[in-house]
């Protein structure tokens, strides 16, 4: 004889209270592991024992990188933020960027890479001309053409040239700089500073004290103008046997002139101390 027993399926509601405490259950084994977790990564055995810095450290002593960077760094060998202690090694002077890795059990090693200074930087005032002297404040510019702020009694070069143009257009200042640079050479002069206006329109003075207007257009054709002047002035001082004090570039059919100690007179048309190439 065979014996059946049959149960009855349970009520809708028993079935949700027997999965909320499942759930229930779980979390609390979930939180339970956590707090172990946190607690375990704390000890002190998983503490960072060192510190091992690469790269270009010229500008920063250990003694600058600790006082700088350890006060912006937390937690343990397990538990530290490698992003947040690459932030804290770029928040020190001079640093363009950092590389962290753990390396088992106990230690850090970081790569820094430093900033190269290529040129000194004045942000200009909106609205301002290629021929104001309003700036906003003097940082400097690397070799990526990044602007950074750093203590300026730490560069070497003093002869860096000026950059001095609107927000954001340092990158492109630094470009054309090293163009028309080039080109400066095969005067046995360099520029000492180079304005461009928030109207595009870009302004050379020379390390002899020359002032030249390049105007405004592409790279291409602002070179272009500063290329023919450059092959052409030599002969126009010599001729005079002076030297140049100002140049006008932006002139269709050549350029115009002023040079030391030569002038109109005033029954001249033209403008007093201008002469047209």
């Amino acid at each position: 004889m065979r014996s059946t027993t049959l149960h009855a399926p349970l009520p809708p509601d028993i079935r949700l209270m027997n999965g909320v405490s499942a759930l229930l259950v779980l979390g609390v084994l979930l939180a339970a592991l956590g707090l172990g977790l946190q607690w375990l990564v704390r000890q002190p055995v998983f503490a960072i024992r060192s510190i091992t810095v690469e790269g270009d450290v010229n500008r920063n002593s250990a003694a600058s990188l600790r006082a700088n960077a350890l006060p912006r760094m937390s937690g343990s060998f397990l538990s530290m933020n490698l992003q947040q202690t690459r932030a804290a090694f770029e928040a020190v002077p001079w640093v363009r960027h950092a590389t962290v890795q753990r390396l088992w059990p106990a230690r850090l090693q970081v790569t820094l890479e430093e900033h190269q200074p290529a040129a000194y930087w004045e942000t200009k005032p909106e609205g301002a001309d290629a021929e104001s002297d309003a700036t906003v404040e003097r940082l400097l510019v690397n070799d990526h053409g990044e602007v950074f702020q750093a203590n300026l009694g730490d560069v070497e070069d003093e002869d860096l040239p000026v950059l001095s143009g609107p927000d954001k257009s340092s990158a492109h200042m630094l470009a054309l700089w090293r163009q028309l640079q080039a080109q400066t050479a095969h005067l046995e002069d360099s520029i000492s500073r180079l304005d461009l206006s928030g109207r595009g329109s870009w302004r050379a003075t020379l390390e002899k004290g020359t002032v030249i207007e390049l105007g405004r257009g592409t790279d291409a054709e602002v070179l272009a103008r500063y290329t023919q002047y450059v092959s052409s002035i030599t002969q126009v001082s010599a001729r005079f046997h002076t030297a140049v004090l100002s140049a006008d570039l932006r002139h269709v059919d050549g350029y115009a002139v002023r040079l030391r100690g030569i002038s109109t007179s005033a029954a001249t048309p033209a403008k007093p101390g201008a002469k047209k190439n």
